[in-house]
């Protein structure tokens, strides 16, 4: 299955897991010079940096372990651009793990708050 589709699937799974556990989704793919983050949601007064990893075999480790120091350190530089005149004092990260089998089946999705 193409990587691309295979990632706006998990994201489009990752954003109706979120909706069910009560978060309201504000952006999706935010793009600064940086790069970008897949979601943006509020969970009450918190707002959530939310990233989306994927995989279809646990051969190089499960989706949430990809997301290692560097990225983690870059989605907190992107968070900053994005809070700018924002005024928001609560945020978090969390991470959604979407696992499918070879054939782009749902195998598994996992909500991660506080990640990082």
């Amino acid at each position: 299955m193409d990587r691309q589709l295979l990632g706006r699937k998990a994201e489009a799974l990752a954003v109706a897991h979120l909706r069910k556990q009560g978060l309201r989704i504000e952006e999706r793919n935010f793009r600064c010079r940086l790069g970008e983050i897949d979601l943006v949601a509020r969970d009450g007064a918190t707002l959530v940096f939310v990233e989306v990893r994927s995989r279809t075999s646990a051969e190089f480790g499960l989706p949430e372990e990809s997301v290692g120091h560097r990225k983690q350190q870059r989605l907190r530089r992107i968070a900053q651009v994005y809070l700018q005149g924002r005024g928001e004092t609560t945020i978090r990260f969390d991470v959604v793990s979407v696992r499918f089998d070879r054939q782009g089946n749902l195998q598994r999705i996992e909500h991660i708050p506080q990640a990082f």
